[in-house]
């Protein structure tokens, strides 16, 4: 039996998915091309929230087929429904001729008219998307019934965790359709007995001079409203003096704001560091005994800097809206987790997680690389495959 044929569409390379895919062709035996539908992350773009222009610093494209379909929008971008147009994505779709469709997504105007275009020539439709239903206002009548209607659109659906799944339960996808493939990030890349990661995190701790034996705390990220950096640095303010390091990565609209209350409490150990391409990102963790993604609201859909995190090490805090909170973060045992909106609970729990990591750092450890363990390359593509089969199963 020949492999099967699967077109891939995605918005743009995203550090997540390109190694994913790499690893996809050279451990199977699917055949598969991506449809990129801008260029972003590979051209050197401004960010809207990072406020800084880049382009990632490791290989998105190598060892997999990939083609960019030009998107002609005047005001190019995902954060707005025409943001992607791409009259030629369907063109090319019926020459390459796939057997299935695996769609990201359903935002954009290219994404309806594939599904619209996979009606017409009845091939079968796979989704794959990570939304939730945490912390999210009660949708309209009228979204919960068009979304139902959507998803019925599709012969399969991969969800990454358990609020991705409960959200597609929700809307009324059955439990046959449902194939569990985790987010997952390059392990490989994220190994804390690699000796250049341990070289380059030694380098970066002198120079930054930090106290030795005093806890980091690390929140690496966009410096925005949404992520509550600032929620972060209020309970860190409330420790003792002393008790640890917060160090805060990355930039956003925030960051001002937030230099000017760390300057108001100059005793208090607040550091800020710049935007880190992906490159320099295993050496910040491995600086790190607490990493912390305190984001508030639903836009948090999963949070996979927590699986680096917790790949290189690091017991994690986070709110309990953050969509891999179920499955990674167990409160106490992997990390700990505050009730959103609760500053006091943050505080609370940030003191708890000094003082465990002060006898317990070792429990802690061997917990969270139990956790990870099973969220990899190989879980998302065994859960993929199902999906694969399941959309091309003539009896289903």
């Amino acid at each position: 039996m020949s492999p099967a044929r699967l077109a891939i569409v995605l918005s743009h390379p995203t550090q997540y998915y390109g190694p994913w895919f790499r690893w996809l062709r050279a451990h199977t035996g699917l055949e598969f091309r991506v449809y990129y539908l801008w260029d972003f992350g590979i051209t050197r773009r401004k960010d809207r929230e990072f406020g800084t222009s880049f382009a990632w610093d490791i290989d998105l494209l190598g060892g997999y087929d990939s083609e960019f379909v030009p998107n002609i929008s005047m005001a190019p971008g995902t954060a707005r429904f025409r943001g992607l147009r791409n009259p030629e994505l369907i063109p090319r779709l019926t020459a390459w001729r796939p057997q299935a469709v695996l769609l990201f997504g359903y935002r954009y105007e290219p994404h309806l008219r594939t599904i619209a275009w996979c009606r017409r020539q009845r091939i079968p439709l796979i989704f794959r998307g990570d939304s939730h239903l945490l912390g999210r206002p009660r949708l309209s009548s009228i979204k919960r019934l068009a979304l139902r209607a959507l998803y019925r659109r599709f012969a399969a659906v991969t969800y990454v965790g358990a609020a991705n799944r409960a959200y597609f339960e929700a809307f009324g996808v059955p439990a046959e359709r449902l194939f569990f493939a985790p987010h997952a990030v390059d392990h490989e890349r994220f190994d804390p007995r690699r000796p250049e990661i341990q070289n380059a995190a030694r380098q970066l701790r002198a120079s930054l001079n930090l106290a030795p034996g005093r806890p980091v705390i690390l929140f690496s990220g966009k410096l925005v409203p949404r992520k509550q950096p600032g929620a972060l640095v209020e309970a860190f303010l409330s420790l003792t003096r002393g008790a640890a390091t917060l160090l805060l990565a990355g930039e956003g609209m925030a960051k001002a704001s937030l230099e000017v209350r760390a300057a108001q409490v100059p005793d208090a150990d607040v550091r800020f560091l710049p935007f880190a391409n992906q490159s320099e990102m295993p050496a910040r963790y491995l600086l790190a005994d607490v990493f912390a993604l305190p984001s508030h609201g639903h836009s948090e859909t999963w949070g996979l800097a927590v699986n680096e995190a917790m790949h290189m090490g690091v017991p994690c805090l986070v709110s309990d809206v953050v969509g891999c909170q179920r499955d990674l973060v167990t409160d106490g045992e992997t990390g700990w987790v505050f009730r959103v909106g609760d500053q006091a609970h943050l505080a609370a729990k940030l003191r708890e997680a000094l003082a465990a990591l002060e006898t317990e750092t070792d429990r802690f450890k061997a917990r969270v690389a139990q956790r990870i363990a099973g969220y990899t390359y190989e879980r998302a593509t065994a859960g993929l495959l199902q999906a694969v089969a399941a959309a091309l199963d003539p009896a289903r």
